[in-house]
């Protein structure tokens, strides 16, 4: 119960029983403040900090905000393709490979962060100019065979903004605990 808890320490994501354009609102709101969020998280955040794992088995910090620039930005470009074409099948990617190569693993955090803070003001942007029938648009996520709406693709990028966020928050408590 205690490492689910360090996993998905806000819970799972849940898709509510019926999404209103006031709840997807929230959520943009959500995904566009983001990155100033994980900035104020990690700016006074000691250095001895940043590769420590959010969990056993688990990411460090490091990891945690170059995965959320890679994920944020490889959903940015599904949303773009679903805008564009007829529910296009996606491109899935190994994330835990992906948090394994040199720059997730080593690179400062500043980058990631830097790239969040565009990458969310463009995606907002984008989001924002969706109307009903745009976020009814769909694309297929080949691993599940899942359609997806925009809709509830943005529900789940707002919780998992808050679920890493969260990781982040519980290590800097965790470690002030040890003092």
């Amino acid at each position: 119960m205690e490492l689910e808890h360090l996993q998905y320490p806000i819970g799972k994501f849940e898709k509510p029983q019926s999404i209103t354009q006031e709840t997807v609102n929230r959520w943009i709101d959500e995904i566009e403040h983001l990155p100033l969020k994980l900035r104020k998280v990690v700016e006074n955040m000691p250095e001895k900090y940043v590769d420590k794992p959010y969990r056993p088995g688990g990411w460090t910090v490091r990891q945690v905000v170059h995965h959320l620039a890679d994920s944020h930005m490889n959903s940015y470009i599904r949303f773009r393709l679903a805008l564009t074409e007829t529910q296009p099948t996606i491109k899935p990617y190994d994330e835990a490979l992906w948090a394994e190569l040199p720059d997730a693993k080593n690179a400062n955090i500043q980058i990631s962060l830097i790239l969040l803070e565009a990458l969310h003001m463009r995606w907002g942007l984008l989001l924002r100019s969706l109307d009903l029938e745009d976020l009814h648009k769909t694309f297929i996520h080949p691993e599940t065979g899942n359609t997806m709406t925009l809709e509830e693709n943005i529900g789940i990028y707002a919780w998992h903004g808050k679920h890493h966020l969260s990781h982040i928050e519980n290590i800097i408590e965790a470690e002030r605990g040890k003092k």
